[in-house]
């Protein structure tokens, strides 16, 4: 593959990234540098120049090459130094032209915080520095206080006093400036069991993917801990074919409501099961009122999911006795019970009605059998409609 220019990165990105591979190399002793550079496939030199300056030994070097062969340097070099600034440069550097999570999302997203709190099941400290090395960077007042590190600033002003919200605590450890690496971790610690109690996981899990699906990505459930879902942050797209052949049908029908609603679906599936299963029967609902009011037709404001289908099903031709075959008359017999069998699973087990002590808990098994079936009937239901507009005569109603 062709190796980018620098012309192809930001410059101001390219900068921060040689600024930072020369310092960390400049941490090394003036003995070491040279071999270093070497090492890491950088222009020989001798000791004598390296004691002038190690920091101006390894920038002349480092300015030698494009910003495609600085990733991998400073890859190879942060396998043996431990330096956040140069992993967050590098990243910011590699991720330049990727998928991204736009400004808009992150601040979406950091909103989410000013009714919800950081952790529920960790102190705060501890949480954070999971993520970042505080005592490793550097004070928001780094320019009165030169000794002081940004875990200084937050125990002064989370455990000592109580100045910073967990906004303001997001705000100032970087989270709307950060490479994605480290948006993305973020993301991933918040919403694990360690940090959050299992009510307050699958609500947190939801509200963010309502938010980052937008720019294609999701938090997906990977493995689990003692039981409770673990995720971590995938491409949207990744999904069963069943999943994007549906996406693509209901997008193209009505991208606005019934896509919309059909993506919050799938979002739901696997983090909040009871959502998912309202989510389910909302979308078919839509669905058949959508095509009656296209088809001309009315239905009653009052109609529940099976009365809405038995409309549709007579404008579509879909009533078993509209057919003479046994198995379509079988098909479509199944299909009327699946949702018929839909509102009832919504009715019982859903986040549309009290649990209750002794209700059933939906696990995501059962959200995904009424998601998949939900999201084929309605597919099916899009197609039937517009092959029977099809097969209308040109010019007639």
């Amino acid at each position: 593959m062709r190796q980018a220019s620098s012309d192809a990165y930001p410059p101001a990105l390219v900068k921060a990234l040689r600024s930072e591979l020369a310092a960390a190399i400049s941490d090394y002793s003036a003995n070491e540098v040279p071999n270093l550079c070497s090492q890491l496939g950088l222009l020989p030199g001798d000791r004598e120049e390296a004691f002038k300056s190690k920091f101006k030994y390894a920038e002349r070097r480092l300015s030698e090459k494009s910003a495609a062969e600085l990733i991998p340097i400073a890859a190879r070099l942060l396998e043996d130094v431990e330096s956040y600034s140069l992993s967050e440069a590098r990243s910011k550097l590699d991720e330049h032209g990727k998928p991204r999570v736009s400004e808009l999302t992150r601040k979406r997203i950091l909103a989410i915080f000013y009714s919800k709190v950081l952790t529920t099941d960790d102190d705060h400290m501890a949480f954070l520095k999971r993520i970042w090395p505080l005592d490793k960077m550097p004070s928001i007042y780094a320019d009165r206080y030169s000794d002081r590190t940004l875990e200084d600033d937050l125990y002064q002003a989370t455990v000592r006093n109580s100045d910073w919200d967990d906004r303001e605590i997001l705000e100032n450890v970087g989270l709307l400036t950060c490479s994605q690496r480290q948006f993305f971790q973020f993301l991933e610690e918040v919403t694990s069991p360690l940090a959050q109690s299992p009510d307050t996981q699958s609500e947190l899990v939801a509200a963010i993917n309502d938010h980052i699906r937008h720019d294609g990505f999701k938090l997906t459930i990977v493995r689990r801990m003692s039981g409770s879902p673990v995720y971590e942050v995938q491409d949207a797209a990744i999904g069963s074919p069943a999943d994007t052949g549906i996406s693509q049908v209901l997008a193209a029908y009505d991208a606005d409501t019934i896509h919309a609603r059909w993506t919050q679906a799938l979002d739901r599936r696997d983090t909040n099961p009871e959502g998912a299963i309202t989510l389910a029967r909302t979308l078919l609902e839509d669905v058949c009122k959508w095509i009656i009011v296209e088809a001309g037709e009315e239905y009653d404001e009052k109609d529940d999911l099976p009365q809405l289908y038995k409309r549709l099903a007579k404008i579509l031709k879909l009533a078993p006795d509209d057919h003479t075959e046994t198995v379509f008359k079988q098909i479509l017999g199944n299909c009327q019970s699946v949702v018929e069998s839909l509102g009832s699973l919504r009715n019982r087990i859903s986040d549309a009605h009290s649990l209750g002590p002794r209700r059933v808990r939906p696990a995501p098994r059962h959200a995904q059998l009424a998601v998949n079936l939900s999201g084929t009937m309605a597919t099916f239901l899009v197609d039937t409609w517009n092959a029977r507009k099809a097969e209308q005569p040109a010019g007639s109603d």
